[in-house]
C-alpha cells in the first residue's frame, strides 16, 4: 500500500494498515497486554527553546495526568531561554527532568525511554497545552483494548491557527474512517505523534524509538509505526480523547532544523513528481502502473 505523505503539521501522517496479520510475527508470540490493564505509564517530553508552550504542558496537561503515570521524563534539548528555570520549579514526585548540553532533536525519545521502566509509554509534544484530566487513563484503557493497535494517538481540537489540526479538521477530515472496534470508538487515517501511546513491550521488539544522528529534526513516529506495521501492527486514532496541539508559527518560531527538514522534504518530492510525470507519459509505464500500483500517479 503506498503510504501517504507526512504533512508539515504533524510530525507524520500514514495509513494504518498493516502488511501482515495483525498482532502477530514469526517468531514472537502476541502479547495480551489485557493481562495487565492497571499497569504504569511512562510520559516522555522533548523540549527546547519553549518556555512559554511547555510550561502550559506540564500545568494543563501533565499534572492532569491520573495515578496510572508512575513516571515523567521532560527532556531539555539545551534550550537557552527560560525553560531550564521554569523545570527547576516542578514539585511533583513523577517527574525527572533531563538536561542535554546539546540538542538531538528526535532522538531524545528513544534514550529518554530508556530511563523509564512501565510497561506503557506516551510521547507528547510540548506544545500540547491541554487535555481533559485523566486523559492518560482514558488512553491506556482504550489501547488495552485494541489487540492490533501499536500506536494509540489522541484526536486534536478543532484550533485553525495550530497547522496539525488545521490539516486534521479542514484540509484532509476526508482522509478518516470512525470505526468502532472492541468497544472503542477510533479514527483510521493519518496518525500523528504528538500525544501518542504504545508498549513497553512492542518498543523493544521492533528495537525501540529511531535515533538519527544527522538530523535533529526527523519524522521518529513515522519511522516507529513503519516498524510497527512491519510486526503486523497498525495504528489509530482514539476519538473519544481530544488534546489542543498549539503548533506551528502562530504559536511560536518554526526552528531552523525543522524548517530545513521541510525544505528538503518539498524538495524531493517535487523531483519525484516531475520524474513521475515523464514516466506516465510511456504508453507501456502507465497501462502497467495502472496494473500494478507502483506508484500514484500525478494529477
Amino acid at each position: 500500500m503506498t503510504a501517504r505523505r507526512p504533512d508539515p503539521g504533524r510530525r507524520a501522517a500514514f495509513p494504518a494498515t498493516p502488511s501482515r496479520t495483525a498482532g502477530t510475527t514469526a517468531g514472537a508470540p502476541a502479547y495480551d497486554r489485557r493481562m495487565a490493564p492497571d499497569d504504569g505509564i511512562a510520559i516522555v517530553v522533548l523540549t527546547h527553546n519553549r518556555a512559554h508552550l511547555v510550561s502550559k504542558c506540564v500545568e494543563n496537561v501533565l499534572l492532569r495526568t491520573s495515578d496510572a503515570t508512575r513516571e515523567i521524563v521532560i527532556w531539555d534539548n539545551a534550550s537557552t531561554d527560560e525553560t531550564q528555570a521554569y523545570l527547576a520549579t516542578i514539585d511533583d514526585p513523577r517527574v525527572r527532568v533531563i538536561r542535554s548540553e546539546k540538542n538531538i532533536g528526535q532522538s531524545a525519545y528513544a534514550r529518554a525511554f530508556r530511563e523509564t521502566s512501565s510497561p506503557f509509554m506516551i510521547e507528547l509534544d510540548d506544545d500540547i497545552t491541554n487535555a481533559p484530566a485523566g486523559w492518560d487513563q482514558v488512553m491506556r484503557d482504550a489501547f488495552v483494548q485494541l489487540p492490533d493497535v501499536g500506536f494509540l494517538s489522541a484526536d486534536l481540537e478543532d484550533d485553525p491557527n495550530d497547522v496539525a489540526s488545521r490539516y486534521r479538521h479542514h484540509i484532509r477530515p476526508h482522509e478518516y474512517t470512525p470505526t468502532h472496534e472492541h468497544g472503542i470508538n477510533l479514527l483510521r487515517g493519518p496518525v500523528g505523534g504528538g500525544c501518542a501511546m504504545t508498549s513497553r513491550e512492542l518498543n523493544q521488539r521492533v528495537g525501540g524509538f529511531q535515533e538519527n544522528e544527522k538530523e535533529v529534526f526527523f519524522l521518529e513516529d513515522h519511522a516507529y509505526i513503519q516498524d510497527l506495521e512491519a510486526i503486523g501492527f497498525t495504528s489509530a486514532v482514539l476519538a473519544d480523547l481530544r488534546v489542543h496541539h498549539t503548533g506551528g508559527p502562530y504559536y511560536s518560531s518554526t526552528p531552523k532544523a525543522k524548517a530545513d527538514y521541510w525544505r528538503k522534504y518539498w524538495a524531493k518530492r517535487r523531483r519525484r513528481e516531475a520524474t513521475k510525470r515523464v514516466l506516465v507519459r510511456v504508453p507501456l509505464v502507465r497501462r502497467l502502473n495502472a496494473r500494478f500500483g507502483w506508484f500514484v500517479a500525478p494529477s
